[in-house]
């Protein structure tokens, strides 16, 4: 086996392993509703409501975002992670198979 074979076996397997993933970016949100007197509204100090999460990615040239709950947080943080390091994987998976294609020709492993 090749090393751009055993790289890319690599690769696969911690793909396999890498578990639920998030694109994008979390943001806190603080606000100021239409309700007068509020106290996000007080002339001296006023209180935004919040703060409010907020992911928000594109997929497939569609943008969207999703509200999180506070208690969510922790989880949505580190499936963020996790889809900057399967981002770098697939890169590094490209970059074997053009390592394999360049030493092997088209005839190299389907892996």
């Amino acid at each position: 086996m090749t090393r751009e074979e055993q790289t890319l076996q690599r690769i696969q397997r911690q793909l396999a392993t890498l578990g639920p993933v998030l694109p994008g970016s979390l943001s806190e949100q603080w606000n100021v509703c239409g309700t007068p007197g509020c106290r996000c509204k007080a002339p001296a100090n006023p209180k935004k409501h919040g703060p409010y999460y907020q992911l928000s990615f594109t997929v497939a040239g569609k943008s969207s975002t999703l509200f999180v709950q506070k208690g969510d947080l922790g989880e949505v943080r580190r499936r963020l992670k996790r889809y900057q390091r399967f981002k770098a994987l697939t890169t590094d998976w490209v970059q074997a198979c053009l390592a394999l294609a360049r030493s092997q020709g088209f005839r190299g492993a389907s892996a």
